[in-house]
């Protein structure tokens, strides 16, 4: 199962993956942060038009790539605005200035709106080939024009609101993500000329879906609300003729900025979301038609110059078809997965503590089923022998069971403690919501750290056992959140270790009272010790490597951006330590150039579940996998703000079942994937992995037809986990 000390033998079969690249003398040794990140949403753009995926799935990872940039626009280049505003130059990691940064990222931007008309007018075309429709321009059948025409008249035109644009009319608020129409009018009784606008409200679908009781047998027919608008927007103008019109979107700064002699954090929350809706406009996009004396007045009404400008010949708001990707076509989907329960806790009869209690377990989401952390809380709350729960929440969802079985437990008398990060980008809003009800239950809220996200992921119960009293714990990759669960790859680790329990515990006082926990048994937590164990196991692969022993690092992580570390990984490339990278999103480092990263690869994976769980393996003397190898879960990347700012955990995984699972499957299926990967090369493209001997192998679906190691139980035997080979580069 394992490689040669070196791993030349793996190397040598994946010679023609990744070419080797000098530095030029004005190279720089870094990657551009947010160009990376443009080519990893060109890598979730390439998911659109893989044709093995199923049309709607097809259609999900497209407005997923538009989602995506909009968070983009309105957080990183916000920020490089703002710089360029407040006449900062500080250069990014790989030297370039914030007005350079930008110019890069504008020419990007039009490549990849470019992009996204092509792909959705491809993937439009095979839709409507599987009865879906989308109308828009396009003429309709009479009874379907006769019920889009009642559904504007009945529906439509009572909530919008024409708005006249001259001197004795403001120019009206667009809020961010604020779609409008421009219409240039004339009055038929003086041949007057004026401009009206119509804000679409953002409570309107983006599409609405004709019934199938007026369609008939002609499939699904949606229309966008801006097209209804303007296929019908002579009865909204009576007495106007119309001479053209055309649709904008805005995107502002969303970004919230607290200071940190703030007195009342939840007030000043409240208030900077308020901010964020009116925050400056960082992108308006407008058809390519658009009038131009109307595009100049609303380049001029929101204060942008035409850098700030997009112009598509296509669809603009393409998040907006995730509504679409909703329809009840489950032959255009990926076959239904249901996530398995495991089994280790089924044998206890559903008992979490009674499995935990007998061995460490670890759960793979979304493969095995959330609802065991889940149930986890409920049987805290429920159970009269637990007499505490402290938990940390940054992104929870909007109908939370976790939440629900915090507030049972509160009610029920136990002593409840709730972090509740309120800078959770975008979630701000509704964990105010979530810290409100938590109080109002009983249940101790806190904050955290007014300059620091509380970024881990745990959860520990008190339970009172004979004559003392029990700590478990729940260490997570991913957030306590039951949407996402089903989508993210992630790990959650449930254990009653007492130096895990009592490690716990002195996190928690960290971040409820401020004290720095002291003398730590197992766990690293970040910004304290967290940064300075990862370099102690970097080094530690260095001096092996120079010993001649074997010396490797495999990391699984969603980023790489801080130089630090990544210089680091330089260091032990060039004492010959092999590092293999598994980054789904923004890596920084440079890998495959001679005399700095020789040994160094990187890979992203980006496929129907998105991969999430951080993992950190280090060979630690030994040929990698084995049984020897130091592996950590966290719930931190290898990002400044991860190691520096925020409160982060690193869990050593010391249980030998637990372990080879992590180790052995997770991470190994994660290296062995060839059908979902994509290799980073020395320039900084990036290009699918091409599987060895013509087989590919999938790692999602072998997690999702193969029971996991820790949570199989004795149900099953251990034959019925296919071994995963790294040396054969197959399933053994």
């Amino acid at each position: 199962m394992s490689t040669s000390p070196t791993g030349k033998k793996h190397r040598a079969a994946n010679a023609g993956t990744a070419q080797m690249a000098e530095l030029g003398p004005d190279e720089s040794p870094y990657f551009n942060r947010e160009l990376s990140w443009l080519q990893f949403n060109q890598r979730v753009l390439a998911e659109a038009c893989n044709e093995a995926y199923p049309l709607l799935e097809r259609l999900r990872f497209l407005s997923i790539s538009g989602s995506n940039l909009d968070e983009f626009m309105m957080i990183r280049v916000a920020g490089l605005v703002g710089q360029v505003q407040r006449g900062l130059a500080t250069p990014s990691i790989d030297g370039r200035s914030p007005t350079q940064q930008l110019a890069a990222i504008r020419a990007k931007l039009v490549e990849l709106s470019a992009m996204q008309q092509s792909i959705w007018r491809s993937v439009r075309t095979g839709l409507a080939a599987a009865d879906i429709h989308v109308a828009d321009e396009q003429r309709v059948s009479p009874a379907a024009h006769k019920w889009l025409k009642s559904y504007f008249l009945n529906e439509i035109l009572p909530i919008i609101t024409p708005q006249a644009l001259d001197p004795a009319h403001p120019f009206p608020f667009v809020q961010n993500e604020g779609m409008g129409l421009l219409f240039t009018l004339t009055r038929d009784a003086t041949r007057e000329q004026l401009i009206e606008m119509v804000l679409i409200p953002s409570a309107l679908p983006r599409f609405v879906r004709v019934p199938d009781a007026v369609t008939g047998e002609n499939g699904a027919l949606y229309i966008s609300i801006a097209r209804l608008i303007q296929r019908y927007a002579e009865a909204l103008f009576p007495g106007f003729t119309i001479q053209g019109d055309g649709l904008f979107r805005v995107l502002r700064d969303s970004d919230i900025e607290i200071e940190e002699e703030a007195e009342d954090l939840v007030r000043t929350f409240r208030s900077a979301i308020q901010r964020r809706r009116r925050g400056q406009v960082i992108q308006l996009e407008i058809e390519e038609d658009f009038d131009p004396a109307a595009e100049d007045l609303l380049l001029e009404q929101l204060g942008i110059n035409e850098a700030a400008l997009i112009k598509t010949d296509g669809m603009i708001g393409i998040d907006g078809l995730a509504e679409i990707v909703r329809e009840d076509r489950p032959d255009l989907k990926f076959d239904a997965y249901s996530p398995r329960f495991p089994e280790r806790i089924r044998e206890h009869d559903g008992d979490a503590f009674s499995a935990i209690r007998e061995k460490d377990i670890i759960i793979h989401h979304p493969y095995e089923s959330f609802e065991v952390v889940v149930d986890f809380i409920r049987q805290a709350a429920a159970d009269p022998d637990v007499v505490a729960i402290k938990q940390t929440l940054y992104r929870a969802g909007s109908q939370s069971a976790v939440i629900g079985a915090l507030i049972e437990a509160a009610e029920a008398g136990k002593s409840v403690t709730a972090v509740v990060e309120l800078k959770a980008r975008f979630d701000e809003e509704q964990n105010l919501k979530w810290a409100s009800a938590l109080e109002r239950a009983g249940v101790q809220v806190i904050y955290g750290f007014t300059d620091w996200k509380t970024h881990a992921k745990v959860a520990m119960v008190v339970r009172r056992e004979g004559d003392g009293f029990r700590t478990y714990c729940h260490f997570g990759t991913g957030n306590y959140h039951p949407v996402t669960a089903r989508v993210y790859t992630d790990l959650s680790f449930f254990t009653a270790d007492p130096k895990l329990g009592r490690d716990a515990a002195k996190m928690f006082n960290f971040v409820t009272g401020y004290v720095e926990p002291h003398e730590l048994e197992r766990i690293h937590i970040a910004p304290i010790d967290l940064r300075q164990e990862i370099y102690e196991r970097i080094d530690t692969e260095i001096a092996n490597a120079q010993k001649g022993k074997p010396a490797a690092i495999w990391m699984k992580c969603n980023q790489i951006t801080d130089e630090a570390m990544i210089d680091r990984l330089y260091a032990a490339s060039a004492a010959g330590v092999q590092v293999e990278l598994m980054v789904r999103g923004i890596c920084c480092l440079r890998p495959g150039i001679a005399g700095l990263s020789d040994n160094i690869r990187v890979k992203s994976i980006i496929g129907r579940f998105l991969e999430h769980s951080r993992i950190y393996a280090f060979a630690n003397g030994h040929p990698m996998p084995s049984a020897q190898a130091a592996v950590f879960i966290a719930s931190a990347d290898m990002m400044s703000r991860n190691l520096d700012r925020r409160v982060e955990t690193l869990i050593p995984i010391l249980n030998r079942t637990v372990h080879d699972q992590v180790l052995q499957q997770v991470l190994l299926a994660n290296m062995l994937d060839s059908e979902q990967s994509w290799w980073l090369h020395p320039d900084g493209h990036y290009s699918r992995v091409e599987a060895e001997g013509g087989k590919a192998f999938n790692c999602h679906r072998y997690f999702m037809t193969n029971p996991s190691l820790s949570g199989r139980g004795g149900a099953l035997e251990a034959g019925a986990v296919p071994k995963l080979s790294l040396r054969r580069g197959t399933v053994a």
